[in-house]
C-alpha cells in the first residue's frame, strides 16, 4: 500500500483545478516551492502569455546525465459528466483515490515529488530529473517548449520514463495523433441558381470522402502491427459545420479530422495526400469564383512512439515494476517527442486508461503502492545501461 505522505501529496495535486483551459501555475509553483526547500532549483518555461509553465528540475547536480520522470499537469474537463462526487475532492474510498487527474496523471507526479528527499540522498550513479508539462491533453504543446529549453541549455538526459497509466506495465509503443481543420470557401447563391455558385459543403464532402477512402485503405492493406487493439492506422472526421439555410448554396464549410498512425507509418504523407486532393479540386472551383478554395490548419501533431524491449530504460522499468513483459498502448503520450529528441523512453505509470477521462476517475491504492515501490527502487539503483 502507498504511504501516507505520498498519498497526501497526490491528493494535494488532484485538488488543484488544472483543466487545460485554466492556468497550471498553482501546481507548478507548489512543486517549485517544495523543491526549493530541499535546495533544488527549478527551470520554468512558459506559454506565450505566462499563464502556464513547464517545470524541469535536477536532483543530483554534478552526477552524470540523469533519468527523467515525466508527467503532464493538465487534465481534461468534467463538464456534462455524471460524477457522484466533487471531481476535485481527491476522495479515498473503497481502496481507490478518486478525482479528475488521479489516474491521468497527477498521482504519478505526486508520488515522484514526494520522494525528492530520497532521490537527493540516493547513491544512484545518475541524476534524477522531474519534467512536468502543460497542455498535453490538447496537443502536447508544453513539452515541446521544455525539450527545446533542454536542448538550448545543453542538458542531455540519459533516458525518460513517462508515467502515463499503464497499470505499471512498461509500454514500448503507441500510435501518433495528428489532427487538422479544413476550411472551405465557396460562393453563395440562391439555390435555384446553383451553376453560379460553388457549394462549400459539397466540396468539403469530397475531401471528407477521400479521408474515408484512406481509412478503408489502411484497414484493407496496411501491414499490421500486432499488439495494438487496432493493428493498422486509422483516419476519421470528428466535426463538420456549414450552411445557413436550405435555399442558400453555402459559402463556407469546416470540418476536422485526424490520423492515428502506426509507428511504422508516415503521418506527413497521409496529410500530403489530403492536401493534394483538395488542391486538385480548386481549379474547377476558381473558374466560377477566383476567391474560392481550401485552407488547412494544424490542430495538433503528436508523433507515434516506438521504443524497444532491449532499451536500458525499458529493462530498468521492468526491474522496478516487477513486470517481465511489455505492452503497447492505444493512447498518445509525450513519449514520441522525447524519443525524437534522442532520449530513450518508456511509458510506465499507475492506473488504467480505462478510468482516465471518465466520471468518477480513479486509481487504486494498490497501483499507487506499486508506483511508490518503483520510486524507492529507482533511488536504490546502482547501475544503468
Amino acid at each position: 500500500m502507498i504511504s501516507s505522505p505520498a498519498l497526501e501529496f497526490a491528493q494535494t495535486l488532484v485538488r488543484m483545478n488544472t483543466v487545460s483551459q485554466n492556468s497550471n501555475l498553482e501546481l507548478i509553483h507548489f512543486i517549485r516551492d517544495h523543491l526549493a526547500k530541499l535546495g533544488v532549483q527549478s527551470r520554468l518555461t512558459y506559454n506565450a502569455d505566462k499563464t502556464k509553465a513547464n517545470l524541469f528540475a535536477t536532483l543530483g547536480e554534478g552526477k552524470p546525465a540523469g533519468v527523467i520522470l515525466s508527467g503532464h499537469t493538465d487534465t481534461v474537463p468534467w463538464d456534462g459528466q455524471d460524477w457522484t462526487m466533487d471531481p476535485l475532492s481527491a476522495l479515498v474510498k473503497d481502496g481507490n483515490l478518486y478525482g479528475r487527474g488521479s489516474a491521468d496523471m497527477k498521482a504519478f507526479i505526486g508520488i515522484a515529488v514526494s520522494h525528492a528527499e530520497q532521490f537527493l540522498a540516493s547513491d544512484a550513479p545518475f541524476a534524477l530529473h522531474f519534467a512536468f508539462s502543460y497542455d498535453e491533453e490538447v496537443g502536447c504543446f508544453g513539452v515541446k517548449e521544455l525539450i527545446a529549453d533542454l536542448r538550448d541549455a545543453s542538458i542531455r538526459p540519459l533516458a525518460c520514463i513517462v508515467g502515463e497509466p499503464t497499470s505499471m506495465v512498461p509500454a514500448i509503443a503507441h500510435k501518433g495523433v495528428y489532427r487538422y481543420k479544413c476550411c472551405v470557401r465557396g460562393k453563395e447563391a440562391h439555390s435555384s441558381l446553383t451553376p453560379q455558385s460553388v457549394n462549400a459543403i459539397e466540396m468539403a464532402a469530397r475531401v471528407v470522402g477521400r479521408v474515408r477512402d484512406m481509412a478503408e485503405g489502411f484497414e484493407r492493406s496496411e501491414p499490421r502491427f500486432e499488439g495494438f487493439d487496432v493493428p493498422f492506422s486509422t483516419a476519421s472526421v470528428g466535426q463538420f459545420h456549414g450552411g445557413i439555410a436550405d435555399n442558400v448554396v453555402p459559402r463556407d464549410a469546416e470540418f476536422r479530422y485526424e490520423f492515428r498512425d502506426l509507428p511504422t507509418a508516415n503521418a506527413a504523407q497521409m496529410q500530403s495526400e489530403v492536401l493534394a486532393y483538395a488542391r486538385s479540386l480548386e481549379p474547377a472551383m476558381q473558374k466560377v469564383a477566383p476567391q474560392t478554395g481550401f485552407s488547412f490548419e494544424t490542430i495538433c501533431e503528436i508523433p507515434s512512439f516506438l521504443g524497444s524491449k532491449d532499451d536500458a530504460v525499458t529493462r530498468l522499468a521492468q526491474e522496478l515494476s516487477g513486470e517481465q513483459g511489455t505492452t503497447l498502448v492505444a493512447f498518445g503520450t509525450e513519449a514520441g517527442l522525447f524519443k525524437n529528441a534522442g532520449i530513450p523512453t518508456v511509458v510506465c505509470g499507475p492506473g488504467s486508461i480505462q478510468q482516465a477521462h471518465q466520471p468518477d476517475e480513479f486509481v487504486s491504492l494498490e497501483q499507487l503502492g506499486r508506483c511508490e515501490a518503483f520510486m524507492q527502487g529507482l533511488a536504490r539503483t546502482k547501475a544503468f545501461g
